[in-house]
């Protein structure tokens, strides 16, 4: 595998990554009583713990994809 495939293949793994990070935050916007409706019939969460949750789920799989696709990409730009 060489640089080049690599570094389009980490391109790719960013914009999927970020545009379902998308659709999440406009699920949560948009129907958040319909998402807590739904995970409501499994976990009895309060509306506060609910939007926590979320808000947390949201920043560590944000943070995931810097950490894991964004910074390799970069790193592969600038050596290669």
């Amino acid at each position: 595998m060489n640089l080049e495939v690599l570094r389009n293949f980490l391109l790719w793994c960013t914009v999927i990554n970020y545009g379902i990070l998308l659709v999440w935050f406009l699920f949560f916007m948009f129907a958040r009583e319909w998402m807590q409706r739904l995970h409501g019939r499994w976990f009895h969460l309060s509306p506060e713990r609910f939007d926590a949750l979320h808000y947390a789920g949201m920043s560590v799989y944000k943070i995931g994809i810097l950490l894991l696709n964004l910074v390799p990409y970069i790193v592969l730009s600038i050596i290669g």
